[in-house]
């Protein structure tokens, strides 16, 4: 039997197997809504046979997009456009869906990654003056942004809490906070980009306050069946940054306040930051993270091989795997780690024909006929 194939539960929302799409920006748009690029590649990736699917990083606010061409669900127009393709996935595949929610803080006003990705200056026509939790750059020479006050304080944690209640009015099975990669949440994090003096700076404790918060006001903002977890960065992989003991802290309050999974990456905060970058390089956190937390544990990176997925998964470094630019690559990735592993996968009847001779029960009990 394999591991990888076996289902989990993460809350009451019960997985068909082990396996997320992570979380990948598309860049593709337009003040915030949705295109027609989404209806196809949210819908190609929803008959991968996952059991999760993780909606991009989706902008609670229109200044908190990474890009102007971002994804967003800051208004109930944004969730309208939303709905058909949440609705095309929903009958077309048994595939649950989630959707990461997040702000980019000081990273946002980029530019899409093939123009450059560079930071837009809020004078040129397609950027905006950045917040963050202080008023230091992300590099040098970069736009400064404005420190929150309370009031932005309050208007970012009502956006987050507002576009949850959307995405539960959509139907979505899970919320994903995002605080990791250097975005707004992890800025409050590190002592490397929050240099307040207020009760949201200098401690651990008080860098933790205002990720804490959010996560409550999501959490109270949504039904009972709404499934609420957080993805962080367990390091920002450089000295005196966040660290993997903070995390394993913040995991903790985490837990106590009802979160129901926590997915473990790594890096995003600091140009500086030095990544020893190999096949599965973060999942010795998820392995140490894992082990002080009974919530399932979500790991990633590089992890491109179905038997070392299953490894990962047998011998406990988490329960769940998350792939993204390997199932942009091979989008039947599932599949294919089933044919390797002996396992069954879900596919949709239109498919069928293409399970291969010598893969008898792929699909499952499957019956074809024609004439």
């Amino acid at each position: 039997m394999s591991m990888l194939f076996s289902p989990i539960k993460l809350g009451p929302l019960e997985l068909a197997n082990r396996i997320a799409i992570a979380p990948m920006c598309q860049y593709s748009a337009e003040e915030g809504m949705p295109t027609d690029w989404h209806m196809i590649h949210l819908g190609h990736l929803a008959l991968s046979g996952a059991g999760l699917l993780i909606i991009e990083a989706t902008a609670v606010t229109a200044e908190g997009r990474i890009s102007p061409d971002d994804l967003g669900l800051w208004s109930d127009e944004h969730a309208a456009e939303l709905e058909p393709i949440v609705n095309a996935m929903r009958k077309h595949s048994p595939i649950k869906i989630a959707i990461q929610l997040g702000h980019a803080g000081r990273k946002a006003s980029s530019e899409v990654p093939w123009q450059g990705g560079a930071n837009i200056p809020p004078d040129h026509q397609r950027g905006w003056q950045t917040v963050a939790p202080s008023a230091v750059p992300h590099a040098e020479g970069e736009t400064v942004p404005l420190a929150l006050d309370a009031a932005g304080l309050q208007r970012v944690k009502e956006g987050f809490a507002a576009a949850a209640r959307r995405a539960d009015a959509l139907g979505l099975d899970a919320i994903e906070i995002h605080g990791a990669h250097g975005y707004l949440l992890h800025q409050f994090l590190s002592p490397l980009s929050n240099r307040r003096t207020d009760e949201y700076g200098g401690s651990l404790e008080n860098r933790m306050r205002f990720p804490l918060e959010v996560f409550d006001a999501i959490r109270a903002a949504v039904s009972p069946e709404m499934v609420v977890g957080m993805r962080v960065s367990a390091t920002d992989w450089v000295e005196g940054g966040w660290d993997l003991e903070q995390s394993l802290v913040l995991t903790g309050e985490l837990e106590r306040r009802g979160c129901q999974f926590i997915h473990v990456s790594s890096g995003g905060l600091s140009p500086l930051q030095k990544i020893p970058v190999g096949p599965g390089y973060q999942i010795e956190f998820a392995a140490r993270i894992k082990q002080q937390t009974s919530m399932p544990v979500i790991g990633v990176g590089l992890i491109t091989e179905a038997k070392q997925a299953e490894t990962i998964v047998q011998t406990g470094q988490a329960d769940m795997v998350a792939l993204a630019r390997a199932m942009l690559y091979d989008p039947r990735w599932p599949w294919h780690a089933a044919a390797i592993l002996g396992a069954s996968v879900s596919a949709p009847p239109q498919y069928w024909r293409s399970q291969p001779h010598e893969y008898k029960n792929l699909f499952g009990d499957t019956r074809l006929g024609q004439r």
